[in-house]
């Protein structure tokens, strides 16, 4: 089974949302497709494994986004919903449209080297490791504010995830657990 849209088409949809001043995460929200779980995860995602991580509670921002996306996607709701105070938030256009055409290159080699492997770990029941992955994700990025650089490896790992859930390709969900590694290592290092 092929997956919906590819990350071209995620990365160009951002794109265009963010030719404005200002573009507020309602604008992302509605740019990728409120039905489309998987595409809105990965704007955060991707997000947080950028420079922008580096704004102070930007990365709270995409973790509490990344947990409420995750977590209606672990309850499989048909329509995402988000609250009002967090879809109200907004951020410079200029800047989230640099950071993102910056990964135009590597979403373009991801989406020409997917394909349906180890399906069984993104499809049900399996499927539920990622999504609960993701939710915890998302619930302790406020908490590493305070770790450099462990924030980033948390977006690249739920970026994988959501990437092998959207692509349909369990190698991706695989590869999606080794930033976790890396961001232990880094969080047990610091305290």
């Amino acid at each position: 089974m092929k997956r919906q849209r590819s990350l071209i088409s995620v990365l160009d949809s951002i794109v265009e949302a963010a030719e404005d001043k200002q573009i507020g995460i309602r604008d992302l929200v509605q740019s990728v497709g409120q039905a489309s779980f998987s595409p809105v995860l990965l704007v955060p995602a991707i997000a947080v494994a950028t420079p922008l991580s580096g704004i102070p509670m930007f990365s709270s921002l995409m973790g509490l986004l990344i947990f409420f996306v995750a977590l209606q996607m672990l309850l499989r709701r048909d329509h995402l919903w988000l609250p009002e105070w967090l879809l109200s938030r907004k951020a410079d256009g200029m800047r989230v449209r640099s950071a993102f055409e910056r990964l135009r290159p590597i979403l373009s080699w991801l989406d020409d080297h997917t394909q349906a492997r180890l399906e069984a770990f993104a499809h049900r029941p399996l499927i539920f490791v990622p999504q609960i992955l993701c939710v915890l994700s998302g619930l302790i990025m406020p908490f590493l504010e305070f770790v450099p650089f462990s924030s980033s490896l948390i977006g690249i790992a739920v970026s994988l995830l959501a990437f092998g859930m959207l692509a349909r390709d369990g190698l991706f969900v695989m590869l999606g657990l080794v930033p976790y590694v890396g961001a232990a290592w880094l969080i047990i290092r610091v305290t």
